[in-house]
C-alpha cells in the first residue's frame, strides 16, 4: 500500500511517499517551497515586468500570495481574478474588490499573465516523480490549514468553532480529516476536488492536527502530553490524553516567546486559559474540553521549523523526532491518521 503524504505550510511543502513494503527510513522524502511562496514569486516576476496579473484556479492558502498581490496593486499594477481564485485573498469578495482586484468570470475577458492557483498541482507532481521512474500512488493525503469559510466574521473565531465541535465529539485525530470535506471548509474541499479529478483518492487533514499526531509517534512520548507545534506562521499547542486532543490553543509564532508558551501551555493543561486572552493578543484562540492538570503531564513534545523558540523554555521539553525526521512530523501524522481511519491500526 502506498500513500503520497503532503504537508503544506507557509514556508515549506513536505512530502513523504509512504510504501508499506519498505522500512519507513527508505521511503522517499522531499521538502520543497510552499505553494504560497511559489506563487508569490510568480506574482513578483509579473510585477517586475509591469504586466497585468490574472488569477484563476481555486481557493488556496493565501499568506505570501496576498502580500505579493497587495504590493503589485500598491505599485500601480492591475489584478483580475475569477471568484473562486479571489477567495484566496479574502473570504468576502466585496472586500477583495475594495482592495482593487477586478472580478472576472473568464481569463479571456482581459489581457495579462495568468496564474492558476491551487494548493496541489498533480501535473507538476507527475512530472517531478516521473523523472525518477515513479508513478503517483492511488492515495494522496494532504494537510492544509483551513480556517473555515467566514465572509462576515473573523476566520480566527470560525477556526475555533470548528475545533470546539471536534473536541466535543472526543477530539479523535480521525475527526480532523476528511475524504469529502464540507462546503464551509472550502480550501480542503478544493484540494480534495483537485485530487479526485486526477483519478486519485483524497484524504485531507488540518496541518496542526497532523503535526500533533506525527510528533506523538516519537517512541519516547508518553501521555497525557503537551504537544507544541511551532510552525513558520502559527504555533498550535495541545493537550493529548489517550490518543485524543482535549485542549488546544493557536497563536501567531512571531508573537510568541518561550516564556509565553510556557505560561499558556501550563494554564491550558490546568483549564485556566481563556479564548479571549489568546484572541485579544492577536492569536487564533483557545478551547478546553478537559483540564488534565499540569502535574499529570508526562511528556512535553516540541516539533515544527521554529522549535528553537523552546530552547529557552523552563519546562522539561523534549524535541520530538518521529522516525528520525522532525520536518516530516505532519506527513507521518497524515499517514498514521489515514491508517487509523482505514484499518484501525497505527503507523509503525
Amino acid at each position: 500500500m502506498k500513500i503520497l503524504a503532503i504537508d503544506i505550510g507557509l514556508g515549506t511543502e513536505d512530502m513523504l511517499l509512504y510504501d508499506s513494503e519498505k522500512k519507513i527510513e527508505n521511503c522517499y522524502k522531499m521538502v520543497l517551497p510552499s505553494p504560497t511562496q511559489y506563487f508569490a514569486q510568480k506574482v513578483k516576476a509579473i510585477s517586475e515586468k509591469n504586466k497585468n496579473l490574472i488569477l484563476t484556479g481555486c481557493v488556496m492558502g493565501g499568506g505570501r500570495i496576498n502580500m505579493a498581490v497587495r504590493k503589485h496593486l500598491k505599485g500601480g499594477g492591475h489584478v483580475y481574478a475569477t471568484p473562486e481564485a479571489a477567495l484566496t485573498l479574502k473570504d468576502n469578495l466585496k472586500v477583495v474588490a475594495e482592495m482593487g482586484v477586478e472580478l472576472i468570470e473568464d481569463a479571456d475577458e482581459v489581457k495579462g499573465e495568468v496564474i492558476k492557483l491551487s494548493d496541489i498541482n498533480i501535473e507538476q507532481l507527475n512530472a517531478l516523480f516521473s523523472l525518477y521512474g515513479i508513478s503517483l500512488p492511488e492515495n494522496i493525503a494532504v494537510a492544509v490549514q483551513d480556517h473555515g469559510f467566514a465572509p462576515h466574521i473573523s476566520n480566527r473565531i470560525r477556526r475555533f468553532e470548528i475545533f470546539e465541535k471536534i473536541l466535543k465529539r472526543g477530539g479523535h485525530f480521525e475527526d480532523f480529516c476528511y475524504i469529502n470535506p464540507p462546503a464551509d471548509l472550502n480550501r480542503m474541499q478544493a484540494v480534495a476536488q483537485t485530487i479526485t479529478s486526477s483519478g486519485a483518492k483524497p484524504f485531507v487533514m488540518d496541518t496542526g492536527a497532523a503535526a500533533i499526531c506525527g510528533a506523538l509517534l516519537d517512541p519516547r512520548a508518553e501521555q497525557p502530553a503537551i504537544q507544541i507545534n511551532a510552525g513558520n506562521a502559527h504555533t498550535l499547542v495541545s493537550v493529548v490524553k489517550k490518543g485524543c486532543i482535549v485542549a488546544l490553543f493557536e497563536h501567531h509564532t512571531a508573537k510568541l516567546t518561550a516564556s509565553k508558551i510556557d505560561d499558556y501551555a501550563r494554564r491550558l493543561s490546568e483549564g485556566e486559559l481563556e479564548f479571549e486572552e489568546v484572541f485579544n493578543d492577536g492569536g487564533h484562540g483557545c478551547y478546553i474540553q478537559e483540564a488534565v492538570g499540569f502535574k499529570n503531564i508526562k511528556t512535553i513534545l516540541v516539533t515544527g521549523p521554529n522549535r528553537e523558540i523552546m530552547k529557552n523554555s523552563k519546562l522539561p521539553v523534549m524535541f520530538a523526532v518521529p522516525f528520525g525526521d522532525m520536518m516530516l512530523s505532519g506527513c507521518f501524522g497524515l499517514v498514521d491518521t489515514w491508517m487509523l481511519k482505514h484499518s484501525g491500526r497505527h503507523l509503525e
